[in-house]
């Protein structure tokens, strides 16, 4: 079985969680930069002499794909740990069964598709 761990954590976490990910040994990292809001609903700023509110956040994005429940909790126990202030808007982790996978060169399916290989 595969699953995949996305997590969205604040942008100045970025190098925190990744380097705690690197302490794992976890191989595959997807990272991206993304705008959201979760409860706190944005903030209000000053520009200009008027006040606007900004309602998205810029959030960092990590996907991993891992091949067991083991892995999966070993990884939503690193991310939480790295990227937790203890302040609203510290993010989410999600967790997914991936039904299936193809590596596009190869063809190779499943957990050959994920695995690194360097050849």
């Amino acid at each position: 079985m595969l699953i995949k761990v996305e997590a969205i954590v604040r942008e100045e976490k970025f190098e925190e969680v990744k380097d705690a990910l690197n302490q794992i040994e976890v191989n595959g990292i997807t990272v991206s930069q993304v705008m959201g809001c979760g409860a706190q609903r944005g903030y209000k700023e000053v520009v200009r002499g008027s006040e606007i509110d900004i309602f998205l956040q810029p959030k960092i994005k990590f996907e991993i794909v891992v091949s067991s429940e083991e892995w999966e909790k070993k990884v939503i126990d690193t991310i939480q740990k790295a990227a937790f202030t203890g302040d609203v808007g510290d993010g989410k982790i999600f967790s997914y069964e991936i039904r299936s996978v193809m590596k596009i060169r190869t063809k190779e399916t499943g957990y050959d598709a994920v695995q690194s290989q360097f050849e």
